[in-house]
């Protein structure tokens, strides 16, 4: 199933209204664009970054997760941990493609590999995406991945590790559940990209989808928000 762009921006605004008293999503400093434009960190074993992740909704604080180059090889695999409890890995296929994603509720496997940042760090830079995943438990099962990338230009902003100059991106995706009762499924993503330490430094996502036999109603998947502690 093939989606034009005006489709996923009119998708997105269909998502649900967090209720309550949310946290106050993440507000950047318009910036221009640095010059020279910097150069992606390469990565090396034993970089790391620590996030505080929090839910939207209610402002909780969920855990600190935190990643780890662990090997670079044919691919490279970032370890990761929640208050030092072992989470999946996630897996690059080269560095900036994620071919194992464990960001999500369920641990995504991508072929081919997905960016993780715009492919040219430029504030007008977007494309669209088409991929297929599997999950464990489904292994036969290749479902469609449609993910369109936009960026919104360059911004300063300040997050407990600091102050970073970062290149904010959107993802607009919708995908395929492996549940056949889903429909409209669709995840949203708003992250602040750091070039000098290699990773994001803030990330927020929510996501929804309908039951197709319950009148097509709407649910949703919740709000988070990432926020860098520190790196290495």
């Amino acid at each position: 199933m093939n989606l034009s762009r005006r489709t996923f921006i009119a998708s997105a605004a269909l998502m649900p209204v967090a209720c309550g008293i949310p946290l106050s999503y993440e507000k950047g400093v318009s910036v221009p664009a640095p010059s020279p434009l910097p150069t992606v960190r390469p990565p090396q074993v034993g970089q790391e970054w620590s996030y505080i992740k929090k839910d939207v909704f209610n402002g909780k604080t969920l855990g600190i997760i935190t990643e780890r180059v662990a090997n670079i090889g044919s691919s490279i695999t970032i370890a990761r941990t929640e208050d030092g409890n072992m989470l999946p890995n996630e897996v690059q296929s080269s560095w900036g493609y994620v071919s194992v994603d464990p960001q999500w509720p369920k641990v995504m496997h991508f072929s081919p590999a997905l960016p993780l940042w715009p492919l040219e760090l430029s504030s007008s830079w977007s494309k669209q995406f088409n991929t297929k995943y599997t999950i464990a438990g489904y292994p036969d099962g290749r479902l469609n991945w449609q993910e369109y990338m936009s960026a919104q230009g360059w911004e300063k902003i300040t997050v407990p590790a600091g102050e970073f100059v970062t290149l904010r991106f959107s993802n607009l995706i919708n995908y395929e559940s492996e549940d056949a009762n889903k429909i409209a499924c669709m995840h949203k993503e708003t992250i602040w990209f750091a070039p000098q330490i290699g990773r994001w430094v803030a990330r927020e996502t929510s996501g929804s989808y309908e039951i197709q036999a319950d009148g097509g109603a709407t649910i949703s998947e919740g709000s988070f928000q990432w926020q860098l502690t520190s790196y290495k």
